[in-house]
């Protein structure tokens, strides 16, 4: 799922693209996609787009008369340029959004579409789309310290809860967390204050380094290699390979369609933690710490 470094390295495409031009038609092919009623998609056809701006994971579409189209890409969904009236591309093509000088398509991978647009109108109904997370990038050590010890749970699920902290997911928890060194399943209750001040320093430095590194990489092109796993990264997706800090093989813990990746040598004090699956599964041959792997 497109996470906060790649929804800002969207909404800085579009901006460029599409504010100050008008949305001339909009051809929708998977009717699964549109998730509001009123108003009507194609109330938008003939507004002209005011501004482009991220809530969340959420890419938003200001257009004029406080009509707003709000993406949620989810997992497989993936916006792409093309030229005027550009033709959807198979069997993934879900929505084209056509511009007099060129068209945003939009696409979604696999048989599940879970992608959405939902069209509202105003502050009022715009807000409803707003989860409430904390901006890891402006956010004070403060902020994050009562954010963070607002409920009890595992700092990787808390950085991970929408309404706690906007626009960071699986991967770049994973990336947050090694810089902090932190363990993934430490509670929050039982952070200190040097903990959360690591916590913050870390995240608003990830952030930020990823989107800068992206927007370097990408120039004025439009994004089309969105991807929550890059060479780049130091844990997340590196499963088995050497940790870039103190070279232990990167560890994971798998849940349900989840991966978590760690250090256990920067972020554990070595400890091998138990995957639900798997270390169940060989009970007393689990090793616990990296000596015994």
């Amino acid at each position: 799922m497109p996470e906060l470094p790649d929804v800002s390295l969207y909404v800085s495409a579009l901006r460029r693209r599409v504010v100050s031009h008008r949305l001339e038609r909009v051809r929708l092919k998977s009717p699964f996609l549109v998730r509001t009623v009123e108003p009507r998609l194609s109330d938008a056809e003939g507004r002209k787009v005011l501004d482009v701006h991220r809530t969340g994971k959420r890419i938003v579409l200001g257009l004029e008369d406080e009509l707003f189209l709000v993406f949620h890409l989810m997992i497989a969904g993936r916006f792409r340029w093309g030229k005027p009236c550009a033709g959807l591309p198979g069997r993934i093509g879900v929505a084209a959004f056509d511009f007099e000088h060129g068209t945003l398509l939009l696409t979604e991978a696999g048989t599940k579409k879970r992608a959405s647009l939902h069209v509202v109108s105003g502050a009022e109904g715009l807000a409803e789309h707003d989860r409430g997370g904390l901006d890891g990038l402006s956010a004070s050590t403060a902020e994050v310290r009562e954010r963070i010890q607002s409920k009890n749970h595992t700092v990787k699920r808390a950085l991970c809860d929408p309404r706690l902290f906007s626009g960071i997911g699986n991967a770049y928890s994973d990336e947050i967390l090694h810089r902090a060194r932190l363990s993934p399943l430490k509670w929050t209750s039982r952070l200190d204050p040097d903990e959360i001040t690591r916590l913050h320093r870390a995240a608003s430095e990830t952030l930020t380094w990823w989107i800068e590194h992206l927007a370097r990489e990408l120039g004025d092109k439009f994004p089309e290699k969105v991807t929550a796993f890059r060479k780049e990264m130091a844990v997340h997706g590196k499963f088995g390979r050497p940790c870039p800090e103190c070279g232990s093989p990167v560890q994971r813990i798998v849940r349900a369609d989840n991966e978590t990746n760690y250090c256990a040598g920067c972020q554990t004090g070595g400890q091998i933690l138990k995957d639900r699956a798997l270390s169940q599964l060989l009970k007393d041959d689990w090793p616990s710490s990296l000596d015994e792997l």
